[in-house]
């Protein structure tokens, strides 16, 4: 089931009044990709980068046409690794945020991202 229009909207209103909700929003958009939710973790940095920068904007910054870029954060895109890390590299800078990946052992030499701070 798709999300309402009006809980977009309160998320772009609280993305856009909330700077902590803000960085957390980013912050969970990343963890998900990374734990190979890819397609909720595409839908978190859409609903981030229509709240802040927006695509067209996004696509002047990065190079890449606004419409790839929805499309690639669309339902069924399948974003290329470089156009994926150029958008997440910018959205850091705009953000004044740095994301750093670490691993913690689980057993017999698993390793997963962590799940908090």
């Amino acid at each position: 089931m798709g999300l309402t229009r009006d809980f977009k909207e309160t998320i772009l209103a609280r993305v856009q009044t909330d700077p902590k909700f803000r960085d957390a929003l980013f912050k969970e958009g990343i963890e998900t990709l990374l734990a190979g939710d890819v397609d909720t973790g595409k839908a978190i940095i859409r609903d981030y980068i229509k709240a802040t920068i927006g695509f067209e904007a996004l696509g002047v910054e990065t190079g890449l046409s606004p419409k790839s870029l929805i499309r690639m954060f669309g339902s069924s895109g399948n974003p290329q690794a470089k156009n994926l890390f150029a958008v997440i590299s910018h959205l850091q800078r705009l953000a004044g945020l740095t994301v750093h990946v670490t691993t913690r052992t689980l057993g017999r030499g698993m390793t997963r991202a962590p799940s908090g701070d």
